[in-house]
């Protein structure tokens, strides 16, 4: 009998959960979950990852806001970047669909649905594979344009050096593959284990024992003892996922290792040492946590030997034609189809899109298109139905505006208790400023981040970075 591909539905209605898990019973083995915070936790428990997810907006503790769902798109993305997530909700203006989309989800479904679509579009979604070597070998370094041709060529001066190297980059940009691919399996180091952990998908409080290991009994749950990362990976290499995640407490740890390959397993007093090659990755700016105090300067200096910068979709001009092709012959391929076509309008209107999700983003809407439109021509239309259109206006040209009583009422608390403090700390100043100008904005725009994110002259991705950000300090 063949294994069923498990399935993770998230929704905090207990009714549409049981539904489709008696609705998809017979083609998925189903776990489900009501939050975002308990999902994780339930993440952590099982032994792989989900293959998709149903995923809702409007979770706990804000069921009427899009962000918790947001948030856990990332989320489980961090977890398995392969992961097909398809979103059901009932917050499904076209901003939603598109930003959902943008983060990585394959799709969005509206309330209500129907369960035999949905079905069909979980088998689809699961049947475009897109986690073979192969493929991440193409899809990574595809592209001729001048920041990729600087990118090849770090990566063949740094590859078999066997210092640390960070990796800089966006979410979706393809950060895991240049690690996994260009800094292992191209190396002398590739028949040596290649083990990655991302510091943001596991609980602050197992990420010591999961690098380092840890001795019986040395904590709830140790019932036996068990090697971490650092002595499993031996003399191969150990990619450490958005570093910046990092906890603050365990930064000194990693230190040593890096200083002189010391560590001890968590409840041990020996001594071990790692031979591992360390490479990190990040979509944070590190130089910025480094001066708000959340990230270690000689931390830093240390993980970043030699850095490289994959560069966003938007900055490979030409590049992304290249990649469409390669996307579009190769799902058309699985999809025993003929491929889809841009006209000359649709093509131009590829060329001009920023793609703010990068590759993740254009893979899955030519996943789509091949699955909505095989064969056939795709104009403007059809194409831009696809993006996530909703630019910010010219930073140069738009501050926030707000109507006064608001501003004041949001921004003087900030400002009244930096006076009484008696002194300026510029970090602390910014941060409080920075915060509440955000929530001037999403007051004035009635909880739309879309029309906050207008107001205050930045990309709607960004705003949610930021919002996470101060929720988390």
């Amino acid at each position: 009998m063949t294994e069923k591909p498990l399935l993770l539905v998230v929704d905090d209605d207990p009714l549409i959960s049981d539904a489709l898990g008696y609705a998809f019973a017979g083609d998925f083995d189903i776990v489900t979950s009501h939050t975002r915070a308990h999902c994780l936790r339930l993440l952590q428990q099982l032994k792989h990852a989900p293959q998709a997810a149903v995923v809702d907006l409007g979770l706990p503790p804000m069921p009427h806001r899009p962000d918790e769902g947001f948030a856990l798109i990332g989320d489980l993305l961090a977890i398995d970047p392969e992961m097909k997530i398809i979103v059901l909700s009932g917050q499904n203006d076209d901003d939603n669909a598109r930003h959902a989309r943008t983060l990585g989800a394959v799709d969005f479904v509206a309330k209500p649905c129907d369960p035999g679509r949905l079905l069909k579009m979980l088998h689809q979604a699961i049947a475009f594979n897109g986690s073979d070597v192969l493929d991440k070998v193409a899809s990574g370094l595809i592209g001729d344009s001048l920041p990729m041709q600087g990118l090849k060529l770090q990566l063949e001066q740094y590859a078999n050096l066997g210092f640390p190297v960070l990796i800089e980059g966006e979410s979706g940009s393809g950060k895991d593959i240049v690690a996994s691919h260009h800094l292992h399996q191209l190396t002398d180091r590739r028949k040596q284990p290649f083990l990655a952990i991302n510091c943001a998908a596991i609980s602050p409080s197992l990420i010591e024992p999961t690098l380092f290991g840890h001795a019986k009994g040395a904590f709830t749950g140790a019932a036996s003892a068990r090697a971490g990362y650092f002595e499993e990976a031996g003399s191969g290499t150990l990619f450490l996922d958005e570093i910046g995640e990092l906890p603050h407490d365990l930064q000194p740890k990693l230190l040593r290792v890096l200083e002189n390959g010391e560590y001890q397993r968590v409840g041990e007093t020996q001594t071990r040492v790692s031979q591992a090659r360390i490479i990190a990755a990040t979509n944070r700016d590190l130089r910025q946590e480094i001066k708000a105090g959340r990230f270690r300067a000689d931390l830093y200096h240390r993980l970043s030997v030699f850095s490289v910068t994959v560069p966003p979709l938007r900055d490979m001009g030409n590049d992304r034609l290249l990649l469409l092709e390669h996307f579009r012959q190769r799902y058309a391929a699985q999809a025993r189809c003929e491929p889809f076509t841009l006209d000359a309008a649709a093509t131009e209107h590829w060329l001009t899109y920023s793609f703010p999700g990068n590759i993740r983003e254009l893979r899955n809407i030519v996943i789509r298109l091949t699955a909505r439109r095989a064969g056939k021509a795709v104009g403007s239309e059809q194409l831009l139905a696809e993006f996530d259109t909703s630019e910010p206006v010219d930073r140069t040209r738009s501050t926030v505006s707000p109507q006064p009583e608001t501003a004041e009422s949001t921004i003087r608390p900030a400002l009244d208790h930096l006076q009484k403090a008696g002194h300026i700390d510029l970090d602390a100043t910014l941060a409080k400023l920075e915060q509440a100008y955000i929530e001037a904005a999403l007051q004035i725009a009635g909880g739309n981040v879309s029309q906050a994110s207008r107001l205050l002259g930045i990309n709607r991705t960004t705003l949610y970075n930021r919002m996470e950000i101060r929720q988390r300090s």
